[in-house]
């Protein structure tokens, strides 16, 4: 069997998120639909995460396996025919050739999403940004964006009844800045729980207008309870923006 990593970007304003869904569409059934058509056998793929519903990905990665080696020239014509058939709100970059025991989700590194904010409407951005006018406090945003980067379980801003067998993540990187006219949060990790960055986004947020103190926020994190954090940030403004691999892929 040979594996090969696809890498993609998606809007992801009309999907139920990456990951096939029983009740919509989904970025991975439109994508195995059309590589199944082209390959003339069937694709499945299996993702970097499981983005939600509504969030972006500027890059992500899935990878497939096929029982013979496809030539470098018919992965370039795949990825061409592959771009011609599917909607303008996906994008194949590449496909690869990887090693055997390459896993798109769990050979990853770190994970790197942004969360965009506007402050004024931009038509160029819309559906891509949360709009929200007004003044924040990003000195007091940035230091609870600090408290994050020391935290280590992430209960208190995760779904509740998910599969996963721990709410363990090492986050290395979390800033707020401005990128022109808009206020970004960059945030970095090697894993990442479902609703995790919309829910600390969401928190932040109420800090940064004054309806949480930084020793609330220290309460939130402690609690390990989900209600005690602040509501999820719309989906719209998430982007998941990098991902890090070993070199040796």
């Amino acid at each position: 069997m040979q594996r090969y990593f696809v890498k993609l970007a998606y809007r992801g304003t009309n999907y139920r998120g990456w990951q096939r869904q029983p009740n919509g569409i989904s970025v991975q059934q439109v994508l195995e639909e059309a590589m199944t058509m082209m390959l003339r056998d069937p694709v499945r793929l299996t993702g970097a995460g499981r983005t939600d519903t509504g969030v972006h990905a500027s890059e992500f990665y899935a990878h497939f396996e096929t029982t013979a080696p496809i030539q470098q020239k018919k992965l370039e014509n795949l990825v061409f025919k592959l771009n011609s058939y599917l909607s303008p709100d996906i994008a194949i970059y590449e496909i690869f050739p990887v090693k055997p025991d390459s896993h798109a989700r769990f050979s990853a590194l770190s994970r790197t999403y942004k969360y965009f904010i506007s402050s004024s409407k931009d038509p160029f951005r819309e559906g891509l940004t949360m709009m929200m006018p007004g003044t924040l406090d990003i000195g007091l945003m940035n230091e609870g964006a600090a408290m994050i980067r020391m935290t280590r379980d992430f209960t208190s801003f995760s779904k509740v009844d998910t599969d996963t067998k721990t709410n363990i993540c090492h986050v290395t990187h979390a800033l707020w800045d401005w990128e022109g006219r808009e206020l970004v949060f960059t945030i970095t990790a090697d894993r990442f729980l479902r609703n995790m960055v919309r829910a600390i986004v969401g928190t932040l947020l109420k800090l940064g207008k004054g309806k949480l103190s930084l020793e609330e926020l220290d309460r939130v994190i402690t609690s390990m309870n989900r209600s005690e954090a602040g509501m999820s940030a719309p989906a719209c403004g998430l982007h998941l923006v990098r991902i890090i691999y070993p070199e040796d892929l």
